[in-house]
């Protein structure tokens, strides 16, 4: 007896483990929760089918037994007149018997036949309610998902953005672009090096020297030429 609740209690131990597993499976994939669903009212939709189609048989067959005795208690009626006219009584009373018989007869089966047509009714009722409902329930499907997908790529867009800035391509970017920038530090602080070097100024101080000089000699020149000038005109 114990061993049997130990495997009873692994068999819902088991169980339990198999539905969160499907619960999860479902959640992942919702299209397979929509479709056993769907698959599960289809199969109660061709149950309750063949059931309807069994108590409209019965209506069927009620209304054609009611048609029948009818007919038959009409029969009888008119077979009773004739009796009765013609002094045949012993064929009257077993008239009046089969007529008795036959009108309880169709009381009952009246009684059935209003009873079955109800029931009938409330069947189709049911049928076409579970066949609503599958096209609900497909419908559903359908928009839920299309719902899924476009969340899904809302949330994939938001990570690829959120995510944009730590790419390894858009760090690789940054170091390129801090490299030539400091690239570029370094050759203007070349250039400023050199121009506030001792030899640089000196070389700046002799080219000026230089070119005071030639000013100065070029003065000299010039007034050397317009004495000479001078004297030849005296």
């Amino acid at each position: 007896m114990a061993g049997s609740g130990v495997f009873a209690r692994l068999r819902n131990l088991w169980s339990g483990f198999v539905s969160l597993w499907i619960s999860d499976l479902e959640k992942e994939h919702p299209e397979i929760a929509y479709e056993n669903a769907i698959n599960a009212l289809v199969g109660r939709y061709a149950g309750l089918k063949k059931a309807t189609a069994g108590i409209i048989r019965r209506r069927d067959e009620i209304q054609t037994r009611l048609a029948q005795q009818n007919k038959e208690l009409a029969q009888v009626s008119a077979e009773l007149s004739v009796a009765i006219e013609g002094g045949q009584d012993d064929l009257a009373i077993v008239l009046v018997q089969k007529k008795q018989q036959l009108e309880a007869s169709l009381a009952e089966l009246r009684a059935d036949a209003e009873s079955s047509v109800k029931d009938a009714d409330s069947a189709k009722a049911s049928l076409l309610q579970v066949e609503a409902e599958i096209r609900r329930l497909k419908a559903e499907k359908d928009t839920m998902l299309a719902k899924m997908q476009s969340a899904q790529a809302k949330i994939r867009i938001n990570e690829q953005l959120d995510g944009l800035s730590v790419d390894a391509e858009v760090k690789a970017l940054d170091n390129v672009r801090q490299h030539i920038q400091t690239v570029v530090a370094e050759a203007n602080l070349n250039q400023e090096l050199k121009e506030t070097s001792l030899d640089t100024r000196l070389a700046a101080l002799r080219e000026k020297t230089g070119e005071v000089g030639a000013r100065q000699e070029l003065d000299r020149l010039k007034a050397a030429m317009a004495a000479k000038k001078t004297q030849k005109t005296m």
